[in-house]
């Protein structure tokens, strides 16, 4: 029986030495990831996390929108992106802490996409001081941005996706959102409201084949970082940002921009209503 089930799974994989559909010779592509003609709305910008995650959908076959608050420059990436992807990946101008914003980035999305199957919801700049020093506009800045874009861009993604017979959602969060530690604040409270909201929405709309998954991010280079640094050489920052993570680097905008891609894929369409940890090990929580 054995002889029997290995020679099954030896079928199953493919030889290493063979190219299958989906892999391209010289890059870690092992299989066909299913994006081709998909259509995605990543938030954030178009740097960092957004960037590696709008090639990566876009080198799959994905068609993109990205968006951001700085026209000027949010085309211009566009362009890059576009060249090195091979084929456009679309901008359009938005702030999506702004209720507004948010129905016009996807009526407009969509409206050049022909419809909706993916949103990642990467907007947030990591927010990190003790109860004293934040005050309620800040509160309430950080809560527009990173619970209610969620929300408002959920609201409308959803219908959208429900006429193409399902979606997938993905939300950024951070570590601290399941294990917040001191002077975390208030980051580490709506990144856990987001947390709630991914197992939430995933509850309620697993029924309209809609994945709603999480993303729980450690020390990852970020153009955040890079300005952080300011004059001080960024590879010594992060080298030194190295010394606390279990894995010993600090992980690239690539390995979320793979991860995102993978979870919104047909290799992963029975993920869904969880939070996965992409920090090398640091955070305690499973």
């Amino acid at each position: 029986m054995w002889t029997k089930i290995t020679h099954h799974i030896e079928e199953l994989i493919p030889s290493p030495s063979t190219p299958t559909k989906g892999e391209k010779i010289g890059e870690m592509s092992m299989f066909d990831l299913g994006l081709g003609g998909k259509r995605a709305v990543i938030t954030g910008g178009s740097d960092g996390l957004c960037r590696a995650t709008a090639l990566r959908l876009a080198t799959e076959g994905a068609e993109v929108v990205i968006c951001g608050r700085r026209g000027d420059y949010l085309s211009e990436q566009a362009a890059k992106l576009s060249d090195e992807a091979g084929r456009e990946v679309r901008a359009v101008q938005a702030d999506v802490s702004i209720a507004a914003d948010c129905d016009r980035l996807i009526a407009e999305a969509t409206d050049r996409l022909g419809g909706l199957d993916i949103l990642i919801n990467n907007a947030g700049a990591s927010a990190a001081a003790s109860l004293m020093e934040v005050d309620d506009a800040a509160w309430q800045a950080d809560f527009d941005l990173k619970v209610m874009a969620a929300v408002r861009l959920c609201r409308a993604a959803v219908p959208l996706m429900r006429a193409a017979g399902g979606g997938s959602i993905v939300n950024a969060a951070i570590a601290a959102g399941k294990t917040p530690g001191a002077k975390m604040l208030p980051t580490s409270l709506t990144r856990a409201a987001g947390l709630n909201l991914t197992k939430s929405l995933a509850q309620e709309f697993a029924a309209d084949n809609i994945r709603v998954i999480a993303i729980c991010i450690g020390l990852l280079k970020s153009a955040q970082w890079d300005r952080r640094a300011g004059n001080a050489p960024v590879d010594e920052l992060y080298a030194d940002m190295s010394q606390r993570v279990p894995l010993g680097r600090v992980g690239e905008a690539e390995d979320y921009g793979d991860l995102a891609a993978f979870l919104c894929s047909a290799r992963a369409t029975y993920i869904t209503g969880t939070a996965i940890n992409l920090d090398g090990g640091i955070c305690a929580a499973l």
